[in-house]
């Protein structure tokens, strides 16, 4: 045992002497921990070119993007009610078909109806605009002397054309090759839209569960499943609500525009029902069309203005009263912020982006209210400061409580 314990110690290293002398050399000595933070100069110059490079892949590719971006949010509109028959036992392989089914068919038969009255006005469109030009006639008495003497100054610079020089006149399509156009394509994307929503329906909470399979922690997988359920209830509240209001604001309008005399009164119910879902610009471009046909179709001020101003009451009380008061403020939104983003998406996607920039700007306030980090643009998207302000500060106590 002796020789066996005098042998360990004789293989086991001895602890190195403390070194004595100058200290280790620079390529020695450990390397400082660089700061790899950046600047806010540089952050902001990323964040700029991302909604810049961002801006630019939704305009090119955005007959990819708009059937996306219908089917998801019709898709989110109508989830609550596939999964509340999935509950009643029927499957969403069923119903999701069935419903889309019956939307579309519902919107065809709408159109099919319209298109009688809608085409008698399409084809009056140059007599109408005729008609207008004739009862303004008297107001271009007092822009004879502009229009005298803008033909002098062509005169004098050379409006004219020289002799021996030929024009050369480019003709666009007319607006009919440009509206069908217009439709075939707009067709196109709703008929997309409308396969990929019936997909989407069928899925079902096959999604929610791809996301919690690929999320890392427990937390991360129980906010992704709040936000998307939250987004869920908003955008379906908001939209079907919003579908309610607008069908019953445009029986209102067809029955007072039939009461005040107006011709085809239904279709432009239908009309304000339709572009009711245009914020402000629905409302404008309602009233700006009632009042051009009103003021062909009848004699005298006082019955000229009745159907304008009847349109324009009804949309000023559901834009003021009825729509604020069954909404709430829960899902209230800064008018600064919808102006800019209708704004924005009509740049970029036209009437469609019109359609879509609300519910997209809930999606937006739906995430900054469950994530901390985008808490500020929470607030400005917020329309009151107090209760945006209070939201985060009530989900902390309720969770404290719940643990």
């Amino acid at each position: 045992m002796d020789e066996a314990a005098d042998m360990l110690k004789q293989r086991r290293p001895e602890p190195p002497e403390p070194r004595e002398g100058p200290p280790l050399a620079a390529e020695e000595a450990p390397r400082p921990i660089v700061d790899a933070r950046l600047t806010r100069s540089i952050a902001f110059s990323i964040h700029v070119c991302a909604v810049v490079l961002g801006a630019g892949a939704l305009y090119v590719a955005q007959d990819l993007i708009l059937p996306l971006a219908l089917a998801l949010v019709v898709t989110l509109t109508l989830s609550p009610i596939v999964r509340l028959l999935s509950r009643r036992g029927i499957p969403a392989w069923l119903t999701s078909p069935l419903l889309v089914a019956a939307l579309a068919g519902a919107l065809a038969l709408i159109a099919y109806t319209l298109s009688y009255p809608l085409s008698e006005w399409v084809a009056r469109a140059p007599q109408i605009g005729w008609e207008i030009e004739r009862e303004l006639q008297s107001l271009r008495a007092s822009f004879a002397a502009v229009e005298q003497a803008s033909e002098r100054v062509d005169a004098i610079t050379g409006g004219d054309s020289a002799p021996g020089v030929d024009e050369v006149v480019v003709r666009e399509g007319g607006f009919l090759a440009t509206a069908s156009s217009g439709v075939l394509r707009g067709a196109a994307i709703v008929a997309i839209a409308a396969l990929l929503t019936a997909f989407l329906l069928a899925s079902g909470d096959r999604i929610y569960e791809r996301i919690v399979h690929v999320m890392p922690t427990f937390h991360d997988k129980r906010t992704a499943v709040e936000i998307g359920r939250a987004i869920e209830r908003s955008i379906s509240t908001y939209l079907l609500t919003i579908a309610l209001i607008n069908t019953a604001l445009g029986i209102v309008v067809g029955l007072l525009l039939w009461a005040v005399g107006m011709p085809t009164p239904a279709l432009f119910g239908a009309m304000a029902t339709l572009l009711n879902f245009l914020p402000y610009i629905g409302a404008f471009l309602g009233v700006a069309i009632v009042a051009a046909v009103s003021f062909v179709a009848f004699d005298g001020l006082g019955a000229t203005l009745a159907p304008p101003l009847v349109y324009l009451a009804c949309t000023t009380l559901e834009g003021n009263v009825v729509t604020p008061l069954i909404l709430g403020r829960r899902l209230e939104l800064n008018a600064i912020a919808i102006l800019i983003g209708v704004a924005a998406m009509g740049w970029l996607w036209g009437a469609v982006g019109v359609f879509l920039a609300v519910p997209l700007l809930v999606v937006i306030k739906t995430v900054c209210d469950h994530l901390p980090s985008w808490q500020m643009l929470g607030v400005f998207l917020g329309g009151s400061l107090t209760r945006t302000a209070e939201e985060p500060a009530a989900r902390s106590d309720a969770s404290a409580e719940k643990s």
